[in-house]
């Protein structure tokens, strides 16, 4: 964080609240780390406490999302913070808007771990369960670039959601030829279908965190650039 120069900021009490708000989205993306470690644990094993534990535990992560939004609003109202101050604040609203879609996201993932699955099926997880782990080292991944506001790591992980596309359309050719093959495993392969795309869609949501980490460092909108000017930016 020195990059930022949080730590020479005039209000030593800003500083203790900034940095309380930065170890709160720590603990917010812990859990959502967590959460999908989980889910994909129920999938792979058809456990399905662990999946409704998963379930129940979505409402933590929204109460860290309505606790930090919160935080970041007084800060706002209080110290009406300016430049890379401000640039910070805003940023964390957007990074938790981000983890409570990838929390929500998580939870369709775990309701597909109460369905049951016959032996036949049960082959079509395993991709799912590859592309699953992938993505979730995409997300401890982004979440450690964050930690240390490492750009290099932050350009790493977004590229790899490239990777992720290419698997998720690599699964729903294969599923909707199992779907072709026997139409009476359509609700349930819809089901899986649904979660590679929730898988997917986290993947898009680490790649936003990724585009955060540089616009936090560097000062840049990388937002909708091509991945050659990005990485300019990230490196100039």
């Amino acid at each position: 964080m020195d990059t930022l120069h949080l730590s020479r900021h005039i209000s030593s009490q800003f500083n203790e609240e900034i940095e309380q708000i930065r170890n709160h989205v720590m603990a917010m993306g812990g859990l959502v780390e967590q959460q999908l470690h989980h889910a994909l644990q129920a999938i792979a094993n058809g456990d399905t406490d662990k999946a409704q534990q998963v379930i129940d535990n979505d409402r933590k992560v929204n109460d860290w999302e309505l606790t930090i939004d919160n935080e970041c609003t007084r800060i706002i109202a209080r110290r009406q913070p300016a430049a890379s101050d401000l640039r910070l604040v805003m940023t964390i609203l957007k990074t938790i808007a981000d983890l409570e879609r990838i929390g929500d996201e998580t939870r369709r993932i775990a309701m597909v771990a109460l369905e049951s699955f016959n032996n036949e099926q049960q082959d079509l997880l395993v991709n799912l369960d590859n592309l699953g782990r992938h993505v979730w080292q995409m997300l401890h991944d982004v979440l450690d670039a964050y930690a240390r506001m490492d750009v290099e790591a932050a350009l790493s992980v977004y590229k790899e959601d490239k990777r992720v596309d290419r698997e998720y359309e690599a699964i729903t050719r294969q599923l909707m030829t199992y779907m072709i093959e026997d139409p009476r495993s359509i609700p349930k392969v819809m089901n899986v279908l649904w979660s590679a795309r929730s898988l997917e869609r986290i993947g898009d949501r680490c790649k936003n965190l990724s585009e955060y980490i540089i616009y936090l460092v560097k000062g840049k909108v990388v937002r909708h650039s091509d991945e050659s000017e990005l990485e300019r930016n990230a490196r100039s």
